[in-house]
């Protein structure tokens, strides 16, 4: 019944379903949490221990009852003064905090009464964030630049895939098959909501897709190589794994090699290509089609 051991609990089930973003993020959280609480140096960049166990990390644990306002509030001007924290990141660490509370409360090992946020208490705010894409200008180097070395190529070919459906997600483009698309039209799910839909294939994604066709073994093989290597594609939490090693990989060869070689000054990465086809797209296509072809619940987003 104290939060770190309940926090343990947390990470495993973020594990066991298989969610590895958020699992890394919130294990990284968990543990300057525990810094902070065990008067440590939370600007250390101490890696999370494994799987450890509370006990075995040599870090305090504290009672539910202990995390005060007053308390957070001290974490909050830690976090900002010295780690340097941004107030979108704080926000991220109280979520967690309030996360694994929230777990507690219904789980019945802590009390309501000890809940430290909500009206009169703390308050998590999210700060507006301005998502902008690239420059058709840009895009259109992306697309003619010379690349003969197969990594920057590859590199350059999900970005423009990812933009070509309507900023379909990287880790989605990774997982496309050979399968999914069907007289001229992509049929994919998302993976992040699970909303199922399908796009017209524009004559420029096809012209990509064709330089894999010779590694093509069968219908239902994967289009793009990255997942290949890995002896079970149901394994969720590896997949995700591998598909986080690879967007890092593609994003430092985009910035290092790609972008020079197009003479593009702009930041580029692969999540760029969503908010690029966002950005072009919004004068041309009716907000209602946009959300469509997001897959967002609420058009507010």
């Amino acid at each position: 019944a104290t939060f770190f051991a309940q926090a343990h609990i947390y990470l495993r089930n973020l594990e066991k379903t298989g969610n590895y973003n958020c699992y890394i993020a919130e294990k990284s959280r968990v543990k300057i949490f525990q810094l902070f609480i065990s008067d440590r140096d939370i600007t250390k960049a101490e890696k999370p221990t494994g799987k450890k166990d509370i006990a075995e990390t040599g870090l305090s644990d504290i009672a539910f009852s202990d995390i005060t306002i007053g308390l957070l509030s001290r974490f909050k001007i830690e976090l900002a003064s010295k780690r340097k924290s941004s107030d979108r990141t704080i926000a991220n660490y109280l979520m967690m905090i309030r996360t694994v509370f929230s777990q507690a409360i219904k789980d019945g090992v802590t009390e309501e009464k000890y809940y430290p946020f909500g009206k009169g208490k703390t308050s998590i705010e999210f700060p507006d964030s301005t998502k902008v894409g690239i420059s058709i200008d840009d895009v259109m180097k992306l697309e003619t630049v010379d690349l003969p070395i197969f990594s920057h190529d590859h590199a350059r070919n999900l970005w423009l895939v990812s933009y070509y459906f309507a900023g379909m997600r990287v880790s989605d483009v990774l997982r496309l098959r050979w399968s999914d698309f069907k007289e001229m039209r992509l049929h994919y799910t998302m993976g992040k909501n699970n909303k199922s839909g399908s796009l017209k294939a524009p004559e420029k994604a096809l012209a990509i897709l064709s330089k894999y066709m010779d590694a093509k073994e069968n219908r239902n093989d994967l289009i793009f190589p990255d997942l290949k290597v890995l002896p079970d594609l149901n394994d969720e939490f590896e997949v995700k794994r591998v598909i986080a090693q690879t967007v890092n990989r593609y994003n430092k060869i985009l910035s290092k090699f790609v972008l020079p070689a197009a003479k593009i000054d702009s930041k580029v990465t692969m999540h760029i290509s969503r908010h690029t086809f966002a950005t072009l797209a919004g004068d041309k296509i009716p907000i209602q089609m946009l959300q469509k072809l997001y897959r967002h619940s609420d058009i507010k987003t």
